[in-house]
């Protein structure tokens, strides 16, 4: 498993960062317990299996629901 923190444009509500949280639980090769969203710093931190799953297919769910991301850091566990 890798671990990514995705940096967000911004997040207007805690509803918002839900449904982000919710559409990432939702992609094969992520760790659905990982997924964790920190609203007021912006970011979304998440253990996720590379060999399955892009961080750009990541960011790509994400920014179709309306949120662009600054930036993706990703670290191999």
């Amino acid at each position: 498993m890798s671990k990514a923190v995705i940096t967000l444009e911004t997040l207007s509500c805690p509803s918002c960062l839900k449904k982000i949280e919710s559409a990432v639980k939702g992609l094969i090769g992520i760790d659905q317990n990982s997924v964790r969203g920190v609203f007021n710093v912006n970011k979304i931190r998440i253990d996720f299996d590379e060999k399955t799953l892009a961080i750009e297919d990541i960011e790509k769910v994400i920014e179709d629901l309306g949120y662009p991301v600054i930036k993706s850091k990703v670290k191999a566990a």
